[in-house]
Formats: structure tokens, C-alpha cells, sequence
């Protein structure tokens, strides 16, 4: 048995409203769900198989029937006697290129960009510059008459303008500077960054794409994720950065305990009703295990109405009011009541039971990344 419904994504040319509400993210998980797993092969499956093949070559592992096939003489192999074991020659050329991309490490450098921050920089640097200039009156003055004029250590004084420079980025740092820097370290620790960064290499060299998931919540902190690209699932994409997608995910197959624990709102009744009537898309990798299910979690971009209301106060004043798209001044009011708007990128997360055709999560990011060039535009949580 299988679900038939509207395949194609909704539009988005409706009211924000409209695109929080649970149908909305259905439908977008829906056209997903039909543009991965529908078909005879489906896209999804290709994907797998495809990743899968290249990973058994990459270990020296691969099948051996293509050449049996290219050695034999009418099927016949009885005369043959040979080792059929794959010799292991392309693992080393993975690890030399893995290696090689590894040794490649960065250290991370925080600069204050903060006017107090700049303030104490420029404070700092000309002193050194008031230091260099006098040194020669300097030292006359304290040779005879035993008066220090230095404002810093003589003996760690640039000797050019451009030592100076290089004092600046190498050497001054300030407090806030080493905090950030060392904060963002433990980051880096708690989320296995080395390691992660090594499978994602991995995958590069082997399968020509790496993925990671970028995540938050108040008890973890920020955590950047591994994702294995068989598991991905995107839209249509004709750059190599994968740029231009509106929608990416990964599916993951999770034991009911681990899904309960997740979204404790689950009743008794809600999870048998997952696990007796679920039912897969054509060709879908289906397993008998009651006490698993499939799941996909994704990220649909969208657009959003910014919208406020300005208002003129009794003293004469402005007050900014944040209000829906739908807000509209009355027209024998305009000069109390102003809209001000504008249209940003926005980004949903969705979480999708592939077998019970069920949405368990569907609403706007709390944590949106966006760039500091162009604050209209949002990044996605999975990083390809």
C-alpha cells in the first residue's frame, strides 16, 4: 500500500502565517519524500548504492565478479586457479591525499572590532610610536639624567614601521581577544572537530562530497555534526558549493527510544500508531525492525515579510511596533501609523516520519546564520 498525495512543493507566494502552520511543512516533507523515493530506482537508493561501491573500493574491497567475468572463458573458471582477493592499492592513495589535506590546520585569531576594543589597539600603537620616535631623546635623558621617558619596554620596541605592524598582529592581544579565542577552542573540542574534519576529508577524496551539520540548544551549546552524504537528500544544484538549494536534509533511521526521548510529547498511542501503520515508498530500504523508524530532517529556505508598525507618539516621538505580514495601517490614520517592511530569507526546519507520513516538528529556525555583508540572506544548517 502505498500514500498518494500532491507531490509538488507548496507555493510560497502565501502569508507567513500560512507557511508556519503544520499542513504547510507536510506538504513540503511530501514532495521531498516523492522526489527522493519514488520510482522503480529511486534517487535516493541511487545515491546510496553509488556511495556505497566507491567506499569498497576505497577500502580494496571491491566485488570481484567483473573480473571473473573478463577472465573466463564461457563462465567456465575451473581452470583457473587463482586468488580472487582484491590487492589493497588504492587505500594507500587515499590516506596520502587524506593526510595531506589534514596537515593543512589554521589557528584561530579574534580581533576586537568593538570601538572600545579598536580605541585600546590604536591607544596601545601609538605609544609604541611615540617610543620609537624619541628614542634616541630618550635615551640621552636617561643616561644623564636617570629619567625613564620609555611608555614600554625599550628592549621589545619595533625598529620600522613595519615590525610594528607585524608586533600588532602577532603579539598584542587583549583580554577579550584570548577569551574569545579560547572559548571558541572548547568549542571546537566538545564537538570532535578534528575528527569530523577528517571523515568530512574522507569523504571528499572518496566520494567527492562532504557534509556537516551545524546545531544549537542551551544545554550542548553550539556543535558542528557529521552527515554521512548517503544520507542526503537536496534540491536540483549546478554549483559544487551548493549555493543556490532551497531545501537539504539527511534521513536517519532511529530506534523508538531514541525518538521518544527527542520528542517526549509522543503518547503510547502515537508511537503504535507509527509502528503498525507505517508504510515505505517504492524501493525504499525497508527492514522488518519494528523498534526502528526512518526520519528526515531538513531545511526548507523560504522568504519572509519584515514588518513594523512606526507610530507617532503624543510627545512627538517614534515607536517601533514588530507586527505580521498581514498588518495594514488604516488609511485615515497614515500620519499616526506607518508600515515599514522588507523582504528577508527565511529558514524552516522540518522533521518527517518517511513511513507514517507523519510531521513531528515543522517551524521557523530559532538560530538563523546570516552574513554581516548582507543580512537578507540565510545560511543553511548543513554545510555541503
Amino acid at each position: 500500500m502505498r500514500l498518494e498525495h500532491s507531490m509538488h512543493f507548496p507555493s510560497q507566494a502565501v502569508s507567513d502565517l500560512e507557511k508556519l502552520s503544520e499542513d504547510y511543512g507536510l506538504k513540503v516533507a511530501r514532495a521531498i519524500r516523492h522526489e527522493w523515493f519514488s520510482g522503480a530506482t529511486s534517487k535516493y537508493n541511487s545515491h546510496k548504492n553509488n556511495f556505497h561501491t566507491l567506499r569498497l573500493y576505497a577500502r580494496g574491497e571491491q566485488p570481484v565478479q567483473k573480473y571473473k567475468n573478463e577472465l573466463s572463458i564461457n563462465g567456465d573458471l575451473s581452470y583457473l586457479n587463482l586468488d580472487w582477493k582484491p590487492v589493497p592499492i588504492i587505500p594507500k592513495f587515499v590516506d596520502i591525499v587524506v593526510n595531506g589535506m589534514a596537515q593543512r590546520n589554521y589557528e584561530i585569531n579574534c580581533f576586537s572590532q568593538d570601538q572600545y576594543g579598536v580605541s585600546k589597539r590604536t591607544e596601545y600603537m601609538e605609544s609604541l610610536l611615540r617610543d620609537m620616535r624619541s628614542k634616541g631623546f630618550n635615551d640621552i635623558v636617561k643616561s644623564r639624567l636617570e629619567i625613564d621617558m620609555y611608555e614600554n619596554d625599550p628592549e621589545e620596541l619595533p625598529d620600522s614601521e613595519e615590525e610594528l605592524a607585524l608586533h600588532m598582529q602577532l603579539n598584542y592581544k587583549q583580554a577579550v581577544e584570548l577569551a574569545e579565542e579560547q572559548a571558541l577552542n572548547v568549542l571546537m573540542e566538545n564537538s570532535d572537530y578534528d575528527l569530523i574534519r577528517r571523515r568530512v576529508l574522507y569523504d571528499i577524496t572518496v566520494l567527492g562530497i562532504g557534509a556537516t551539520k551545524t546545531t544549537f540548544d542551551f544545554s550542548s551549546g553550539a556543535e558542528a555534526r557529521y552527515v554521512d552524504p548517503a544520507s542526503l537528500v537536496y534540491s536540483h544544484t549546478d554549483s559544487p558549493y551548493f549555493d543556490d538549494i532551497y531545501y537539504i536534509g539527511e534521513v536517519k533511521e532511529l530506534p523508538i527510544n531514541e525518538l521518544v526521548k527527542e520528542f517526549p510529547e509522543l503518547s503510547e498511542v502515537d508511537i503504535k500508531e507509527i509502528i503498525d501503520k507505517r508504510h515505505y515508498p517504492y524501493n525504499y530500504n525497508n527492514n522488518d525492525d519494528k523498534n526502528k523508524v526512518q526520519v528526515i530532517y531538513f531545511n526548507y529556505k523560504t522568504h519572509m515579510n519584515d514588518v513594523y508598525k512606526l507610530k507617532t507618539t503624543a510627545s512627538g516621538g517614534d515607536k517601533v511596533i514588530k507586527k505580521d505580514d498581514k498588518f495594514n495601517p488604516p488609511k485615515d490614520k497614515n500620519k499616526e501609523f506607518k508600515k515599514l517592511e522588507r523582504v528577508i530569507e527565511a529558514l524552516y526546519e522540518g522533521v518527517y516520519l518517511v513511513g507514517a507520513d507523519k510531521i513531528l516538528r515543522w517551524r521557523m529556525c530559532p538560530n538563523m546564520m546570516r552574513s554581516d555583508s548582507d543580512f537578507s540572506k540565510v545560511k543553511m544548517n548543513y554545510q555541503v
